[in-house]
């Protein structure tokens, strides 16, 4: 019995060492738990790093190409203008040359001159508005009198600055006298 009996207590030792066993490995098992939370944790913040990183990348190219977008805005005004300059340094060179001359040539240069200068006008499509003996346009007319007579009420009598036009919008209004109508005709 006494062998028995060791053998019970080595079996209770055996089984005591199994329940520490167990106990550790429970005791183990939150270990690894917390260690996969720390890598999963540091396998965000790195993909959190390079959304960043490809953010501010973003950020950077959208500040380029608006930077660009800008240079190319203004090198193509820049290339407008220069072309309409050239368009009138033509004129410039006309109007010279008609005051080199004598006054007996002059009317006819000047009409020369202003021939070019809105056919210049035109091909860049500036295009004068007709404002003579119409009806007032507020749209396109800028009204700096009133005066009686023979025409209607409302109609463009003198055309004192000639509006234009650059191909659908007006870049400057016609400065107009627009007649009040005869006085005889409203006092009757």
């Amino acid at each position: 019995m006494g062998h028995r009996m060791g053998c019970t207590m080595h079996d209770a030792e055996h089984s005591t060492e199994q329940n520490e066993e167990q106990d550790s490995g429970t005791a183990e098992n939150p270990l690894p738990e917390s260690q996969l939370l720390v890598a999963e944790l540091e396998a965000q913040k790195k993909a959190f790093a390079e959304l960043s990183d490809q953010l501010l990348r973003l950020a950077a190219d959208y500040e380029n190409f608006k930077k660009r977008s800008a240079r190319e805005r203004e090198t193509l005004i820049s290339l407008a203008n220069e072309r309409f300059a050239i368009d009138i340094l033509e004129v410039v060179d006309n109007f010279e040359r008609a005051l080199k001359t004598d006054d007996t040539h002059l009317r006819e240069g000047i009409l020369q001159i202003r021939q070019l200068l809105n056919a210049q006008l035109l091909r860049n499509g500036i295009t004068p508005l007709d404002a003579q003996k119409k009806q007032f346009n507020p749209a396109e007319q800028e009204a700096i009198a009133h005066v009686t007579s023979k025409e209607p009420a409302g109609t463009v009598i003198d055309e004192v600055s000639r509006g234009y036009r650059m191909h659908d919008k007006v870049i400057r209004y016609a400065k107009v006298v627009v007649s009040k109508g005869n006085q005889k005709d409203q006092e009757v």
